[in-house]
């Protein structure tokens, strides 16, 4: 049985794609490897020998032949993978070059069993499905570890108060740990919808327009059989029907995974917006630097992240653009797929990979938070004062007092609570505690242990 979980190939060399000059965010991250050329050339070899195996269990075709196509395809080396993408411009895609040279491999008397019954789609599609499975048994382990390092973040922080932040602005305070609580949060959605779509992604057998019509033709008596063998050997799903032009697994493929590279960019732009210098509440554990001024610590992983995320919609766009595929077979709408869902995979991979990195290493400021509780002397907690002021003063005189000394806090320098200790019907009123910015973050700390609960 050929596994879809199957450790991919290391990248090395340029037809691996494992590396690139312009695309720092998945280079060198198990993703890269795991959607390399190479990693797609076993993909497609393990889909050619699996046909012939499950041929082979249904006694269509010889053992000896689904052995000797297994042993011609061992060694992805052996074939020549610029030579393929050279003279696929032939046919349009790699599949037929790829069974040439299988065949030519395997040799007599076994080489007519190479992709007996099959269309170039059913090899290309099982091997994307292949690549994907295994790129994301590679992706989720990346995902386990953000949630743990949130996680240990949100438990150490459920009380520490910082600024609230809504349309740029101060609002009223909050936590950090239920901040952290919901970036958690979105990375466990993530991380259900990408174990989701990855044990629902099929194997893809249909034959020349999706009938199933050349295997009867070489004797199979139920051919309808053949595609849960298939499936079998790859470790996928048993396709219901032949997808060539039902589109629904890329699809659900391509919203995971932008939703995913978007999960993670909140948290991305959270930390940019934090770690700014003139904010400073947290900071990457380890910052990159500057070609050109030595003192910069610059937040690389979310950059990378953030761009990522900034990225995947659009080629999810492109997935979901390809669902408009004419007849049984398409032209141009399947292969337009090829190239967005791989960049997607690796973006998304790639993203995955540096949130663990960003999380576990993040460093948070509580005293920074404290402090900026006060920038703005106080009115961060008008909102408590309106509700608290409103049963001593009636509503329209707290709302009128409130109004005017918040006026006063900016023209004189001085603190809402300051103000507030000046006015004589509030003589009796414990304005300590009521204008401290720590005591008003409401249910903070027991919505954020009601988010760890989550497993």
């Amino acid at each position: 049985m050929t596994s879809s979980a199957e450790p991919a190939e290391p990248a090395d060399a340029d037809t691996a794609a494992g590396t690139s000059l312009l695309a720092p965010g998945w280079s060198g991250s198990p993703a890269a490897s795991a959607t390399g050329d190479r990693a797609y050339l076993r993909a497609l070899l393990d889909a050619e020998v699996a046909l012939t195996r499950a041929q082979a269990a249904l006694g269509l075709a010889p053992a000896e032949a689904a052995d000797a196509v297994g042993a011609a395809a061992a060694d992805p080396a052996a074939f020549d993978a610029r030579s393929l993408a050279e003279r696929a411009r032939g046919g349009g895609n790699p599949v037929i070059p790829l069974v040439a040279d299988l065949t030519k491999a395997v040799g007599e008397p076994y080489g007519p069993y190479v992709h007996r019954g099959a269309t170039s789609q059913d090899i290309l599609d099982t091997a994307t499905m292949l690549v994907a499975a295994r790129t994301l048994d590679l992706l989720l382990p990346d995902l386990a570890r953000t949630e743990r390092a949130l996680a240990r973040l949100a438990g150490e922080h459920r009380e520490t108060p910082m600024p609230g932040r809504t349309l740029t602005q101060h609002a009223v305070p909050t936590s950090f740990g239920l901040k952290a609580a919901g970036w958690r949060s979105l990375v466990l959605d993530a991380r259900d919808r990408i174990a989701a779509v990855r044990a629902a992604l099929p194997a893809q057998l249909g034959g020349a327009a999706g009938t199933l019509a050349a295997f009867e033709a070489y004797g199979a008596p139920d051919p309808a059989a053949l595609p849960a063998a298939y499936a079998r050997e790859l470790a996928l799903r048993a396709p219901e029907l032949p997808w060539h032009t039902l589109r629904t697994p890329v699809a659900d493929l391509a919203g995971a995974l932008a939703f995913t590279a978007g999960a993670l960019g909140k948290i991305a732009v959270d930390v940019l917006t934090l770690s700014r210098t003139e904010i400073g509440e947290v900071a990457e554990g380890g910052g990159g630097g500057s070609s050109a001024m030595p003192h910069k610590a610059n937040p690389v992983r979310s950059t990378l992240i953030a761009a990522a995320a900034r990225r995947a919609p659009q080629l999810a766009a492109t997935l979901y653009g390809s669902l408009v595929a004419e007849d049984e077979r398409p032209a141009g709408a399947w292969h337009a797929e090829w190239e967005p869902l791989r960049d997607l995979l690796r973006l998304t991979g790639g993203a995955a990979r540096d949130a663990a990195e960003l999380t576990e290493g993040l460093r948070v400021r509580p005293d920074v938070m404290r402090s900026h509780l006060g920038l703005t002397h106080g009115l961060i907690v008008s909102e408590r004062l309106s509700a608290e002021l409103a049963p001593v003063l009636g509503r329209a005189r707290a709302k009128e007092l409130l109004t005017e000394l918040a006026a006063r806090t900016y023209a004189e320098g001085r603190s809402l609570g300051e103000l507030l200790s000046e006015v004589p019907e509030l003589r009796d009123v414990d304005l300590a505690s009521t204008t401290d910015p720590a005591c008003y973050t409401g249910a903070a700390a027991i919505l954020t242990d009601r988010a760890l609960e989550r497993r």
